[in-house]
């Protein structure tokens, strides 16, 4: 029993070690924090993110994808400038933090984001009374003056009352997607920031894709 005492220590770091290494390059738990995926995913629930996806391959029309927030970061500062009150965590609080997010629970200053890809680098997308229609050529027009396809095809997703998503009647002129940018939706896309506001999003800020839900029990499913 001595013995045993003696090594938890050593149990206990190796065991961290091993969740540190599987959270920062293999899978990493993520809470939904709105409701803006609905109904594929609902608020409260946890999906776990593959990290290795797009390490060999590229991400696809209809990932559901985590990425860093796109939105400048309120607590970042210049040179000599003290940090907002509150943006200051102490080692206790980042621990703490670190924890919850390696099991998927929420922390206050949480700020990824979860969309479904919709449009690919170089292709210029054009929404119309909720249907998304995109092109590829350079230079090209999705839709004519009077609405109706010029260059462009309609981009549909499967739907059904469990998940997809919620087609609503905005109107979003055409917008080239730079290289190296994706295009997201929120599936539930009447109650979504996304690139309808902050246009798209670079490779490198995509954490992962998710592929599975895996909390609360009863919804456990692939995505």
């Amino acid at each position: 029993m001595l013995r045993f005492f003696k090594e938890l220590p050593v149990l206990v770091a190796l065991a961290l070690g091993i969740a540190l290494l599987i959270k920062a390059f293999l899978v990493q738990a993520f809470y939904i924090p709105s409701a803006s995926m609905e109904p594929t995913l609902t608020q409260g629930d946890r999906v776990l993110v593959n990290k290795l996806s797009y390490r060999f391959g590229e991400p696809k029309r209809g990932d559901i994808v985590v990425f860093h927030d796109p939105y400048p970061d309120p607590c970042e500062t210049t040179d000599g400038e003290a940090p907002p009150a509150g943006c200051e965590r102490g080692a206790g609080r980042r621990v703490l933090d670190w924890f919850a997010e390696v099991f998927g629970l929420p922390t206050a200053d949480t700020r990824d984001f979860i969309k479904r890809i919709v449009a690919l680098p170089g292709e210029t997308i054009q929404i119309e009374n909720g249907q998304i229609y995109v092109c590829d050529e350079p230079d090209c027009v999705p839709l004519g003056p009077d609405g109706s396809p010029q260059d462009g095809r309609k981009i549909d997703f499967a739907s059904s009352a469990e998940g997809g998503p919620r087609v609503d009647r905005d109107n979003v002129p055409a917008f080239p997607v730079p290289e190296g940018q994706y295009y997201v939706m929120g599936d539930n896309r009447a109650n979504s920031s996304d690139s309808r506001n902050f246009r798209g999003i670079a490779q490198e800020k995509v954490i992962g894709k998710a592929f599975v839900v895996v909390w609360p029990p009863n919804r456990f499913s692939g995505l």
